[in-house]
Order: C-alpha cells, then structure tokens, then sequence
C-alpha cells in the first residue's frame, strides 16, 4: 500500500520533462553497426526514525541504429517501506489512528509527529522513446510511459521536435507530454474534509483497496489528467562553456488529494486536538480528524537554466530553477556539480544543492472546532514552508574492460517551519514540523554490446 504519492509523481514528472528537453541535445554520430548501450544504477534512499525506505533498481538500454537513429528503453522498480506523516499534530496524550483499510487502528505515543506505518509498495515503471532527424536540421523525439503500483496507474505520452540553428551551435526545441494518473487507495476514496472513518473491530483485513462503493459511499478509484509544455534553448557560447534555458508549463486536474493524509481538528483556545468519546462496537479514533481537501486543478510555471564550463578537464555544472503555481507556491532550486578528474580514468564529482519553498495558500496545521469548513485545507508538510540540502560526493572510474562504473552518496535534509501566528495555544511549545534527514547511496554500471 503506497499513502504517499507526490515524490513518485514528482518523480515521473521529471522523467518527462527530461525526454521532453531539460537534457542537452544528443551529439551526432556516425555509427558503423547497431549497438546496445545499457547504463544500470541500484540505488538505497532512506530516512531517519524508521520513516521511508526505498530500494530501487533501473535499468536504460539504448540502442544506436545507421541515420543517427536511436531507442532508448527504460525500467525501474521499486520496493518502498517505513512510516509516513498522516498530517495530525503531536499531542500531550497518546493518539489513536484508522488505518487506510478501517479493519485496524494504530497508537502514537504522547508528543510524538504522528506517522502511519503501514507504508509500503512495489513500483514497476517502463518508458520507451524514439529518436530520428528529420532532414537536416531537424530532430524528432517520441516516447510513452507507463508505472503501476498497488494503488496507482500511471500511463503517458510525449513528443519533442527541435531545430539546430547558427551551424549547430544553437538548438530550439518545443515538446509535449500528456499523462493520466488513476488512484484506487486502500480502503476507498475519502470525501474530502469528512471524519476519519471508525475502524471495524470485525474487519482485520488491511491489504483491501477500494473495490467498488464503500458502506460509507466513498468511490473506489479517482483520476486525474497532466499536460506538460516545454520550450527550450540550447546555446553553444564557446569550444568550453555551454548554456541551456528551459520554460515549462503543467496542468494537473482532477483528484489532487492525497486520500492518506488529515488534518487534527482542535480545540480554539489550547490548540488541543477534540477527543471523542469511545465507540463501544467501533475502535478509534481517538480524536476528532478530518480527511483534507485540496483544489482539483494546478497550473505550474517553471524556468530552468543550466551552463556547463569546460575547465582544461575540469567541468563546473550549475543550475538554477524557478517554480510558482497557482496554490501559491514559490520554489527555487541551485544545484552545482564539480568533475574532477584523477588520474587517467576516474573521477571525484562533489554535487551541492539547495531548495527552497513557500506554503500552499491552503495549508494549515489544523482546523479550529466549530468554526466554518474552509474550502480547501491540508497539513501535508510538503506543501508547506521548508528548506532542504543536499550534499554529496561521487567516484567514478572505468573498469578494466572499459565499461563505466560508480559509485555516490549523499546526505539530505529538510527543516520546516510552521509561523506561530499558524499556531494556537498549546501547540507553540510543540515540534510540529516533521524535519528529516536521509542517506541516498547508489551504485551505477554502464557497459556496451
């Protein structure tokens, strides 16, 4: 059961923005014979306090034909685990909690971020991509993809054209990619800003999704549709420094929510979540939750730069990427990458990155007693204010046989705030912001046929 989809989405998002031109444009070649060229990486993300572990597997196979002709084909998978925020606040008491089923509840200890457990999934994602000229100056890039989880289907399209200019020194490109994304969660889907369900004391069954209309008539499964627009440059400046310039557009619709996380309804004057009296068939919860309501559609805009400067070996990487939306969020992201070689056949890559974030209009740590539902309303720390570093070292160096291998790892951090004038009584002596440090380490392989 997977209660935490945004960084797979984002992932997958990424993906294809890449294929559709974030990546600097493939060198012409003139190849003899077809070749199989597969780049492997197994990668361990995992985060502190027994939160989210993942291992993670991808295989990319490329394949070179005549014409400058090529087939790129892709597979990942992924085994994920480990406790996830569910959006309620820490308490001075223990919390009970339903878990997504309704058969079973779980216990957070006093003072506690309250976090579910119960995370876990197995992820298989594919994409396939063809790339040709088309005349001279032209170059033509198509692909699909496709990922399935327990919960949740992604399929998609994409297509990318561009134009070398200046005696290919100055490439445009223009792409498109269209996604859509189903969710059928365990238990059903929530309506939005309802109580948490009662857990069932007859019912132990955790690994049911939705399966059609529930009792309390939430639907099994939602949808939702992506559309990527992306338009860039890529500028020869000299034989040693190269630039690029992305802007990109993306309209999600549909179901937004994520059908795992709530918010802690609580008392106006000490901030305390509302306890409810015991159920005598039905166990927990213990207090008053709510399920969150975001809006159903999001339009983002982005604008990405990139120089690389080639430095009698040495190249210097650094970017820059700007992000607003229309749930008022502003991000900025500086990454910078340093290859330096040792020796003949190895290098060091220290990489260095930074993100910053503003809050959704809608977030809020909790909703007040009695007072008026808002429209929208969501505690999920990741659409809140945070910052986040990364700091890492990679070695690379090619086998006897000439193949590529490598190895990195990097240290992650992320410290959020909540501004107290978000907070009400009790609450502004309590860590409500569920900060996290991880470890990323992969090993990568890459070798021909």
């Amino acid at each position: 059961m997977a209660n935490d989809k945004t960084p797979i989405v984002a992932a997958l998002a990424a993906a294809t923005c890449a294929l559709l031109g974030s990546s600097l444009p493939d060198p012409v070649q003139a190849q003899e014979e077809p070749k199989w060229d597969f780049n492997t990486a197994l990668l361990y993300y995992g985060e502190d306090n027994d939160r989210v572990q993942d291992l993670s597997l991808n295989i990319l196979a490329r394949r070179n034909f005549v014409d400058d002709r090529f087939l790129t084909a892709g597979l990942t998978v992924d085994a994920l685990t480990g406790a996830s925020p569910n959006g309620a606040l820490p308490q001075s008491v223990a919390q009970t909690f339903t878990q997504p089923s309704g058969g079973r509840t779980y216990t957070i200890s006093p003072e506690e971020i309250p976090t579910d457990d119960t995370f876990r999934d197995s992820r298989v994602a594919v994409n396939v991509n063809w790339q040709q000229p088309l005349g001279r100056l032209y170059q033509l890039n198509v692909g699909a993809s496709a990922s399935a989880e327990y919960d949740y289907v992604h399929t998609g399209l994409n297509a990318r054209i561009s134009r070398d200019f200046n005696q290919k020194n100055t490439t445009l490109s223009a792409g498109l990619a269209l996604a859509r994304d189903t969710l059928d969660p365990v238990g059903g889907v929530p309506l939005a800003l309802t109580p948490m369900r009662l857990a069932d004391r007859g019912d132990d069954d955790d690994d049911e999704g939705g399966g059609g209309m529930s009792a309390n008539g939430w639907s099994s499964k939602e949808s939702k549709d992506v559309l990527d627009v992306v338009f860039g440059l890529t500028q020869v400046v000299s034989r040693n420094f190269l630039f690029q310039a992305n802007y990109s557009f993306s309209d999600a619709s549909g179901y937004l929510n994520d059908p795992y996380k709530i918010l802690s309804v609580v008392d106006g004057v000490t901030g305390d979540a509302v306890p409810l009296v015991p159920d005598p068939v039905f166990d927990g919860p213990s207090h008053l939750y709510l399920y969150e309501h975001r809006p159903d559609e999001r339009v983002k805009h982005s604008l990405y730069l990139q120089g690389k400067y080639n430095m009698a070996g040495k190249v210097l990487d650094l970017s820059y990427r700007y992000m607003s939306d229309d749930w008022e969020i502003d991000s900025h992201t500086l990454e910078a990458r340093y290859r330096w070689p040792v020796g003949r056949s190895s290098y060091l890559e220290p990489h260095l990155r930074y993100y910053t974030q503003t809050e959704a209009s809608f977030y809020t740590p909790s909703i007040v007693d009695g007072a008026p539902l808002p429209g929208y309303a969501s505690a999920d720390y990741r659409l809140g204010n945070f910052d986040a570093f990364t700091v890492g070292l990679k070695y690379g160096w090619t086998t006897n046989s000439g193949n590529d291998a490598s190895v990195r790892l990097e240290l992650y951090q992320q410290l959020g705030d909540i501004p107290s004038q978000q907070l009400i009584g009790n609450q502004l002596g309590r860590d409500n912001y569920p900060d996290l440090n991880a470890i990323i380490l992969q090993f990568g392989y890459r070798f021909g046929l």
